[in-house]
């Protein structure tokens, strides 16, 4: 099931107000989260429901075991890496057995070897990455001991499965959502007109920003070949616009969807392209996997206390898995190795944490202009393809200002709402960079200051988002 779709304007209601009629009974509202998660994921296909139960009862079982070994520390770390590694071995098998099957059988046959090799045709389950790496966070952190097992089955499939944030994250900590399951909660109708707001901001990203630059990437891919440059750096600039309305419009829509239910999901994306640095950027971006990659990954191989050579040997590992975790592709492991790259060079160029700090307007523009580069390595087929159109976008017709204009010219109707969009985008997150949405205290606006001009405020901009809205398309984190 998909938020900008007529079915989840059904669901959403229905299970809010189901919810809220079990307001004295936690753990049946509880129990009603996990039935509705498991509908809302389900809708899609419910063989992959099979998946979903699995992960959640053997980490829920490996924190039982391991809170009974709590004298036997070899015992606990043979019951987490079990864990571990089933769950991994889960993901790897839907995700990424092709792929290292592919490219083994490749790598065979350029050696001269000729072999028969076995491929899975398979569906990739939806949203197996984001809901594998959260149940393995609560694994870890139960074997570390900075948490304790919980004993409430149904608290934990709700933690595992909460729909809200199911298929693209955020990607939560057992530590910050689980006790929120554990605890009584309460209707707060600030909170939830807040969230409503919220969720607005994120329609409004993904259904008239990120679905128009949709149309406008899409024809500059299909023949990059033979587009003209000033159509490839639309293509490319729409795209990273498109993939951060996309993404951080889900992300929207899920926090919003969350408090709702009186469950708070941590922040996402704090405003990252007015970053100043690369380092900042990343601080910004998609900061629940960025947190989880530094918890478990980057600080446990040493993190920055080993030197500068293991720790620019982390940043890789680190962007590697980055990269990998995105895609069993290697347009995927090259953008991260590509981040890896700036990132190292970066930290070796800036010297002390303090001179990190900084950057100004030029190093937004560099740092900008960076990630867009990267982003074509993304949302490339291959990387012969991603090569490939960077080398026509810099193919010297961007020189020519009439050529441009008449490239321009060419493009579809959808450019026109998307670049509106955009510029009322920046413009919303600029005045409220502060803020944890860019809706989020609309009151301080003038028409804030009048309840009825606040509340036709809020239709108007509904109605905006209707009738700009771009083809209807999946969200891009869908795939991963």
């Amino acid at each position: 099931m998909q938020f900008n779709s007529l079915v989840f304007l059904i669901f959403l209601p229905v299970v809010f107000l189901l919810y809220w009629q079990l307001m004295r009974w936690r753990r049946w509202q509880n129990a009603l989260l996990v039935m509705a998660s498991y509908v809302f994921y389900g809708w899609w296909d419910w063989r992959f429901l099979g998946l979903i139960f699995l992960t959640s009862l053997l980490s829920y079982g490996s924190g039982l075991l391991m809170e009974h070994l709590a004298d036997n520390r070899r015992r606990q770390q043979q019951v987490c890496a079990v864990n571990v590694t089933l769950n991994l071995l889960i993901l790897g098998v839907f995700k990424y057995f092709n792929f290292f099957a592919e490219n083994l059988l490749g790598l065979l046959g350029w050696m001269g070897l000729r072999t028969d090799w076995v491929t899975l045709n398979v569906v990739l389950p939806v949203g197996i990455s984001f809901y594998t790496f959260q149940a393995l966070s609560y694994t870890i952190d139960v074997y570390r001991g900075t948490i304790r097992a919980t004993h409430d089955v149904v608290a934990f499939f709700a933690y595992i499965s909460f729909f809200p944030q199911l298929v693209a994250g955020p990607i939560e900590r057992a530590s910050r959502l689980l006790p929120q399951f554990a605890q009584s909660r309460r209707f707060d109708y600030g909170q939830a007109v807040d969230g409503c707001r919220q969720m607005l901001w994120g329609f409004f990203k993904k259904m008239v920003i990120a679905d128009n630059c949709a149309v406008v990437v899409d024809m500059a891919w299909a023949g990059y070949g033979a587009e003209p440059a000033p159509v490839l750096l639309v293509g490319a600039l729409l795209f990273t616009f498109q993939i951060y309305c996309d993404f951080s419009g889900y992300s929207d829509i899920a926090v919003g969807c969350a408090r709702l239910f009186g469950i708070s999901l941590m922040r996402n994306f704090d405003y990252p392209y007015f970053a100043q640095n690369i380092g900042d950027f990343w601080r910004r971006w998609h900061i629940s996997l960025m947190t989880w990659l530094r918890d478990y990954v980057y600080i446990p191989l040493g993190g920055n206390r080993q030197g500068t050579a293991r720790t620019l040997r982390n940043i890789f590992v680190v962007w590697a898995i980055s990269g990998l975790w995105h895609g069993a592709a290697w347009n995927f492991v090259g953008w991260g190795l590509y981040h890896a790259l700036l990132l190292c060079l970066w930290r070796l160029a800036m010297g002390s944490k303090r001179r990190r700090q900084g950057g100004g307007l030029a190093g937004a523009v560099l740092t900008f202009a960076l990630v867009v580069v990267g982003w074509v390595i993304f949302r490339a087929p291959t990387l012969g393809d991603a090569m490939g159109y960077l080398h026509h976008l810099c193919d010297g017709s961007l020189l020519h200002p009439a050529q441009a204009m008449m490239a321009l010219g060419m493009l579809p109707s959808a450019f026109a709402t998307a670049v509106g969009g955009i510029v009322v985008m920046l413009v919303c997150e600029w005045r409220n960079r502060s803020k944890a949405h860019a809706l989020e205290h609309i009151d301080c606006m003038v028409a804030g200051r009048i309840g009825a001009l606040r509340y036709g405020f809020y239709v108007v901009m509904a109605m905006l988002t209707i009738a700009l809205a771009g083809s209807q398309s999946a969200f891009i984190y869908f795939q991963f």
